[in-house]
């Protein structure tokens, strides 16, 4: 396959995912019913469509038209923002498991690591240092930082386990794969650009945390 014909598979491949959180962000608001658990789920899933959109469109329009100077500021600029509101994302899921387990208690240690890290990767991410619309940024302070959010949550759905037979514990694995798949990409896509092809089954990891979401609903 031609490296033409995969960007425009990658291309379709985004916009699929795109449309796919827009409707179960549509679905769980009008689904709610007033439950918070499913307008929080409904928050979390327009916040990652909204937040990916703005590095995914201007890659799907670069699959379609060819790279220039403002593709490549906009999908710096959209990566940054794409990677503040994934950290807002995990936040969001902190509340998202306190709402599906109200029985339960968080360990106030795990939440305070989750949004110690959270509010310190955004302030990160937020820095002229990080270089987002070339190629001489450094992604491991922030990365390494976004790790410890990712793994407090990971703590929580853990510990709740098979709680009210949810079946929740597929979230630990979900996001074990999101990380898995993302941090490779980040480090070492640059010099070896084929690494970059995990991002797709990072995206599908998040599609599946919000297909739980739509099966709890």
């Amino acid at each position: 396959m031609n490296h033409k014909a995969s960007d425009r598979m990658e291309a379709v491949f985004d916009a699929a995912y795109l449309i796919f959180d827009l409707i179960a962000g549509i679905l769980f608001f009008t689904m709610a019913q007033g439950r918070s658990l499913f307008i929080l789920y409904g928050v979390l899933t327009l916040t990652l469509c909204g937040g990916d959109a703005f590095h995914l469109v201007p890659r799907i329009i670069r699959a379609v038209r060819g790279s220039s100077d403002r593709i490549k500021k906009q999908l710096g600029i959209g990566l940054q923002v794409s990677s503040i509101t994934m950290t807002v994302f995990y936040i969001i899921l902190l509340y998202v498991w306190k709402a599906t387990f109200p029985q339960l208690q968080a360990p106030a240690a795990v939440e305070v690591l989750i949004w110690l890290s959270a509010i310190l990767r955004i302030l990160i991410c937020l820095l002229p240092q990080n270089n987002w619309c070339t190629d001489e940024g450094n992604p491991i302070l922030r990365n390494a930082v976004f790790a410890f959010t990712g793994l407090g949550v990971i703590i929580l759905y853990a510990i709740s386990g098979n709680t009210g037979d949810y079946h929740m514990t597929r979230m630990v694995a979900a996001i074990l794969i999101s990380f898995g798949c993302y941090l490779p990409v980040t480090l070492f896509s640059k010099t070896k650009p084929k690494v970059g092809l995990l991002m797709i089954p990072k995206t599908c990891s998040y599609m599946w945390i919000i297909a739980m979401g739509l099966q709890l609903l």
